[in-house]
């Protein structure tokens, strides 16, 4: 027991200095995350400030999450991905087919549009000479065209007025790890620079439209809302240098506004003008007062004079 006890030697002040240093910096790196959050969550946040245009893209980081998100991969693709689903049914007692789905341990039903752009994407890169290029997405809605895209390795503009989608969007952005290859536009395209009402359904947000009656067409009994969207030309957004492979419209009969407002880009030479696929449905187009006849004769005159039917999209291209 003789070493049992020795003499308590003094705590020098050097000690106590770095001691209390520590402990401040410990209190002040908490004080910082707690009036900043988001910088501990996303240590990469995206630099939106060097893109040129009349609009900035969509920054997801700043973005409202979505909620509930529920998500799950498609079925029957090449190049799988997961998309989050803004219909959600009238839950609880008739949820969407794709909820009921999950809930049965099945993949999401593989969107048509999907299959498709697949599809031509992968044509187009067999070629060899056009498979390059960035896709446009106009109308992207929850993002099953982006997404499919994007999984293959294209690059991806989304166009997407409505909130509600675009938190979907910003979803499938993180849950297919795609955050570097789609850049999104909270605007709808259009053929000048401005702003313009659109109208939503409560519940159906995959059927907003521009036109009224476009978008209670297939869902009449559907509450409608009226807002304001901001509208841009594409010719606006993507340069010149840009090579754009595809572009994509599903717009709900507010198509031939959109392709005036992409003159440039479509008047392109054949070996640099983008594969081309709108919704052709003659009563959402009449909807908003054009014609599949008034949209066949703008696309002729720069060029675009292939156009083959595929249900209610038109595949049309440029032959050199």
């Amino acid at each position: 027991m003789a070493n049992a006890w020795k003499r308590e030697k003094p705590i020098r002040p050097i000690f106590l200095l770095c001691s209390a240093a520590l402990f401040l910096l410990f209190f002040f790196f908490i004080f910082l995350t707690l009036q900043n959050p988001s910088s501990s969550l996303n240590p990469n946040p995206i630099v939106l400030s060097s893109f040129r245009g009349p609009i900035q893209p969509f920054n997801c980081d700043l973005c409202p999450q979505s909620h509930p998100v529920i998500a799950n991969v498609v079925e029957g693709l090449k190049y799988p991905f997961l998309y989050s689903l803004a219909d959600l049914g009238n839950l609880p007692e008739k949820p969407h087919k794709n909820i009921v789905r999950m809930l049965k341990g099945k993949p999401f039903r593989r969107p048509d549009i999907s299959e498709t752009i697949q599809e031509v994407l992968g044509r187009l890169r067999s070629e060899g000479n056009k498979g390059n290029g960035v896709v446009v997405d106009v109308g992207g809605n929850v993002g099953i065209a982006s997404f499919a895209a994007a999984v293959m390795g294209f690059r991806v503009y989304a166009f997407e007025p409505v909130l509600e989608n675009l938190q979907r969007i910003c979803d499938g952005i993180y849950l297919n790890r795609v955050r570097d290859m789609v850049t999104v536009f909270e605007a709808a395209a259009s053929d000048r620079l401005g702003n313009i009402t659109f109208h939503k359904l409560v519940g159906r947000l995959d059927n907003s439209a521009v036109s009224a009656t476009g978008a209670k067409l297939a869902f009449k009994s559907n509450e409608e809302i009226a807002v304001q969207v901001r509208t841009v030309p594409l010719d606006d957004v993507i340069p010149e240098s840009e090579p754009v492979l595809l572009l994509k419209i599903d717009v709900q009969g507010w198509e031939y506004h959109v392709l005036k407002g992409a003159k440039k880009l479509l008047s392109r030479a054949a070996s640099e003008a983008p594969y081309l696929i709108y919704e052709e449905d003659e009563r959402l187009l009449e909807a908003s007062n054009t014609t599949k006849v008034e949209i066949r004769k703008f696309l002729s005159s720069v060029g675009y004079r292939h156009c083959t039917q595929h249900g209610t999209d038109a595949h049309c291209t440029k032959e050199g």
